[in-house]
């Protein structure tokens, strides 16, 4: 190594040294944490209870132990917010960023509420992480709000402050607990492919709305398992749930089990408003022939259970359809089928009217 360079590794070394000394980690799991159906779970930050663990697919139970959708709530006088954290595993894609499978992203509350302050990025192929998300700020007390990541697990969290900085429960009910609107769906739902965990739309809607959302988005494996409905159905105070599973069904799984899953739900929940959403228009669809018979397919399922179960005289129950719900110039999508940033937040716009309606 030559002495120009081993000068600059040295300095480095300071900085970084210099920069831990500054700030004061603290465990995260004496802070509140949000957007999780049921507190059953060994690990803290996991989305399906352990008791499933040998009764649903192992895939299921595999993608319930990410932490899509949920998010640490603190108060902090700090000027710096950083953060350590252990992933389950060092998985990436080829269509969507680390940041949005494995990272973290910080947002404050201001007097034009929830305002986005960082990302912090995970190291490609490793699962321990440091990050700072937000530096330089002026010293005073905040309300922040931290989402984890959408397509892996953690098994730890550290925030870190100004060694002098509290770092506290919040002090405000933002997104307000309780009354929670209850996602189901697919890989969509869970994050499929937004660029970092703030994007995803249920988390669009939370903010928007200023209430508490549940993600229970599975990859692939959002096909109307019973179990996930009494999971469901188990949520103490819901405001409204919202069905989004057609993607990850065929015509045939939806007429087999849709009932069936509703009914689980509603038994639970008499009163509870439930909104069926249609298979989106895929990118591709305009072109592809085979595509859109099989998305119209679907879709016919989903308006036939609709129409059944208000001939039944179900009334509390709203049915949102595939005609632009993400626009119609065919951008909204990474690759065909999963959203951008730009198809979660039109998705999520054309949802949260139709669920401010009917939110109690």
């Amino acid at each position: 190594m030559d002495f120009r360079r081993f000068l600059a590794v040295l300095a480095f070394t300071a900085s970084a040294l210099s920069l831990d000394a500054q700030i004061k980690y603290r465990d995260a799991s004496s802070l509140p944490l949000y957007g999780r159906a049921t507190d059953s779970m060994e690990n803290r930050y996991e989305r399906l209870p352990d008791s499933l663990a040998t009764s649903i697919r192992p895939e299921l139970a595999s993608l319930g132990r990410n932490s899509a959708g949920l998010y640490i709530r603190f108060r902090s006088n700090s000027s710096t917010i950083s953060a350590r954290w252990v992933n389950s595993s060092a998985f990436a894609m080829p269509h969507m960023a680390d940041t949005g499978v494995s990272g973290l992203d910080l947002y404050t509350l201001t007097e034009d509420g929830w305002r986005y302050c960082g990302t912090a990025m995970p190291r490609h192929g490793t699962v321990e992480n440091e990050k700072v998300l937000v530096a330089n700020m002026t010293r005073k007390e905040r309300e922040f709000m931290l989402y984890l990541p959408l397509y892996n697990g953690v098994r730890r969290i550290e925030i870190g402050t100004d060694e002098d900085a509290t770092l506290e429960g919040p002090h405000k009910d933002s997104p307000r607990a309780g009354g929670q609107i209850v996602f189901y769906g697919t890989s969509i739902l869970q994050g499929g492919c937004c660029s970092r965990p703030g994007m995803v739309f249920t988390s669009i809607i939370s903010r928007a709305l200023d209430r508490e959302c549940i993600n229970l988005g599975f990859s692939g494996n959002g096909r109307l398992e019973y179990e996930v409905a009494q999971v469901m159905a188990e949520v103490d105070n819901p405001s409204v749930f919202v069905l989004d599973y057609v993607p990850n069904c065929t015509a045939e799984n939806i007429r087999e089990k849709g009932e069936t899953f509703f009914r689980i739900i509603r038994k639970a929940h008499p009163d509870v408003p439930v909104i069926f959403i249609d298979n989106p228009c895929y990118g591709h669809c305009h072109v592809d022939e085979e595509a859109r018979k099989d998305v119209d397919a679907r879709n016919e399922a989903q308006k036939e259970l609709y129409l059944k179960l208000r001939k039944s005289g179900e009334k509390r129950i709203y049915h949102i359809t595939t005609e632009n719900t993400v626009g119609t110039d065919c951008e909204s999508f990474v690759d065909g089928v999963h959203f951008t940033d730009l198809g979660m937040m039109r998705y999520a716009e054309n949802l949260i009217p139709v669920i401010k309606r009917r939110m109690r």
